[in-house]
C-alpha cells in the first residue's frame, strides 16, 4: 500500500452519530487531479454535473441527514492507486466501513497486492470493470485461478459490475467459482430508458436480464445491489417519485421474488445518482418500493445485509 502523500490523502475525520438505520453498501468518492478516472472525461456532457471533485466532507451531510451510519467505498478507477487511495479515507473516517477495490484478477502478481491490502481490516472486495470492457465474456475467460484462490483465501468478495448481456458469462465464472461471495452490482443495470422505444417489457434485453437474474438468484452465495437503477431509467422516471416507482417496480418485484430480502442490499451509487436525481430522492424511492415488506425484512435489506455479506464492523 502506498504512503498517504499531501496530495492525496484524505483530510476530514469525522464520526456518524448512533442509532444507524441504514448501510449505503455503494458510494465513491473521488478526485480529479488523480487522474485515472478515465471514464470521467470533461469533453461529455452527460457527466457535467459530476465532473467535479466529491470527498467526504460532500457526502457526511447527506449521511448524517438520512440517518446512514456507514458506507461502503467502491472503486471508480481502475488502478491499483486508487484503491490505496480509498483505504487512506477509510482510515481517516470511520463511517466508511468497508473498501471494494479494483485489481487486475488476470494476473498472477496481483496476488501481491491483494495480500497487503488485506492487513487493511477494511479492505473488504474487488470489482473489476467488467461493463467496461470490450469482451462481454471476459469474466468467463481471464481471471487467473491463483487469484481467484486468493480472493477465496483471504475472505474476500466479489462485486460484479455487469450489464444484462454479462450475465451468462458471469454465471459460467460463478461455476468455476461457486463458494465466491458475490453481489450483482445494480442489479445488473437492466436497461430501462430504452423500455418505451423498444415495446415495453418485450425489450431485447429483458428476458434474458430476467432469466439471468433467475437463475443467479438459486445460487446461496449470490446476493443482489437495490442501487444505481434510476440513472438507468429515462425521462420523467429519473427524477424518481410516482414515474421513477412505476418503472421499477417490475425489477423489484422481480429482485424480491428470486433473491427474497435476505440477499438484497441498499445503495445509494451516490454521486452517480447525481446524474438522475439526489440522495433523499432516491431513499424516498426505494423505501415506497419496501413498504410492503416486514419491519424485519426492510431492515435486512438497508441495513443487516450489507453487514453479513462485507462482514463490517459495527
Amino acid at each position: 500500500m502506498t504512503a498517504a502523500t499531501p496530495a492525496t490523502a484524505a483530510t476530514a475525520t469525522a464520526v456518524l452519530p448512533a442509532p444507524p438505520a441504514r448501510i449505503d453498501a455503494h458510494q465513491h468518492l473521488w478526485r480529479l487531479a488523480r487522474g485515472d478516472y478515465r471514464w470521467l472525461r470533461a469533453d461529455v456532457p452527460a457527466l457535467a454535473r459530476i465532473h467535479r471533485d466529491f470527498e467526504p466532507d460532500d457526502l457526511l451531510p447527506l449521511l448524517q441527514a438520512h440517518g446512514v451510519s456507514q458506507t461502503v467505498l467502491v472503486q471508480a478507477a481502475d488502478s491499483v492507486a486508487e484503491t490505496d487511495y480509498m483505504l487512506q479515507l477509510a482510515t481517516l473516517n470511520d463511517w466508511i466501513g468497508g473498501v471494494v477495490g479494483w485489481v487486475d484478477v488476470s494476473l498472477p502478481a496481483s496476488v501481491s497486492t491483494l495480500k497487503t491490502w488485506a492487513r487493511h481490516p477494511k479492505f473488504k472486495a474487488v470489482r473489476p470493470m467488467l461493463q467496461d470492457l470490450p469482451e462481454a465474456d471476459w469474466i468467463a475467460r481471464q481471471p487467473h485461478p491463483e487469484v481467484m484462490a486468493c480472493l477465496q483465501d483471504l475472505g474476500l468478495r466479489f462485486d460484479a459490475l455487469v450489464q444484462p448481456w454479462h450475465l451468462e458469462h458471469l454465471l459460467r465464472f460463478l461455476d468455476r467459482h461457486p463458494d465466491l461471495p458475490v453481489v450483482v452490482d445494480h442489479a445488473a443495470k437492466p436497461q430501462l430508458a430504452t423500455l418505451d422505444a423498444a415495446g415495453g417489457w418485450q425489450a431485447d434485453w429483458a428476458q434474458p436480464w430476467r432469466d439471468g437474474m433467475t437463475e443467479l438468484a438459486q445460487r446461496p452465495g449470490v446476493h443482489c445491489k437495490v442501487s444505481g437503477l434510476l440513472t438507468e431509467c429515462g425521462g420523467a422516471a429519473r427524477a424518481g417519485g410516482d414515474a421513477g416507482r412505476a418503472a421499477l417496480q417490475p425489477v423489484w418485484d422481480q429482485l424480491v421474488s428470486t433473491f427474497g430480502a435476505q440477499r438484497l442490499i441498499w445503495g445509494s451509487d451516490w454521486p452517480v445518482l447525481n446524474l438522475a436525481a439526489d440522495y433523499a430522492a432516491w431513499i424516498a424511492l426505494s423505501d415506497a418500493l419496501m413498504q410492503g415488506l416486514s419491519a424485519e425484512d426492510q431492515r435486512a435489506i438497508r441495513h443487516d445485509n450489507a453487514v453479513t455479506f462485507y462482514g463490517l464492523t459495527l
